[in-house]
Formats: C-alpha cells, structure tokens, sequence
C-alpha cells in the first residue's frame, strides 16, 4: 500500500514524464501569485514555450512534495524533459547566457526567440 507521500511522489513523477516542460508555480500561467513565478512564468512565455503549470497553492501536499521530491527549497520549479533545470534566478541566468535556448535544442523542445529583447 502507497503513502499519501507516495502517492503525491507517483504523480509528480506522471506530470514531469507527460509534459516536455512543466513549471511548478504558485498561481498559473494566467495569474502567477508571485514575483518569481510570474518572472520564469514571462520567459517561457516570451520564447513561445508550451509548458504545463502546476499551481502548488491549490495543494498543500504538492507544494511540500516538489520541494522534496526535487530537493529544491522554492517554488518555481521548472522542469525539460524530465529534468530538473532549477528555480527562478537559474532560469535567468541561463536565458541570459544562451543556455536555456541551447537546452531547448538539446532536448527538442520548440521555442521562438524572436520576441526575445536584449
């Protein structure tokens, strides 16, 4: 029989394997409920990204089990084809060096960088 941390593990585990980019986020795409959310929220978004957000605030027991699961102390959360990239100021510092669009190669994810400002 699974524990109800199990359970929550199981299901984080089916999200990140079904979506090539998940953002684990307080809020969503549509009203991100704060400041570093809504920053990795803009930059996905600016790329023309298609990720899947997961609202840690409606789920106490997601909130807490990405933390662990990942063994990440903050929200966001942002993962590419299964792998954890890190939270806010990585996801940055990586668009800032051309290492999130040369990940998005890598992986085989689709962005658009057009909309991008210097």
């Amino acid at each position: 029989m699974s524990t109800p941390q199990q359970d929550v593990e199981d299901w984080i585990r089916k999200t990140i394997a079904a979506n090539d980019v998940v953002l684990f986020m307080k809020g969503n795409k549509n009203m991100p409920q704060c400041g570093f959310s809504a920053q990795v929220d803009h930059i996905l978004r600016a790329l023309n990204v298609d990720f899947k957000d997961v609202n840690v605030m409606q789920d106490m027991s997601i909130r807490e089990g990405i933390k662990t699961f990942s063994n990440w102390p903050t929200i966001p959360q942002l993962y590419v084809k299964g792998e954890f990239i890190g939270g806010c100021d990585i996801v940055r510092e990586m668009l800032q060096a051309g290492e999130l669009t040369a990940l998005f190669d890598d992986k085989g994810v689709a962005y658009d960088a057009s909309k991008l400002t210097a």
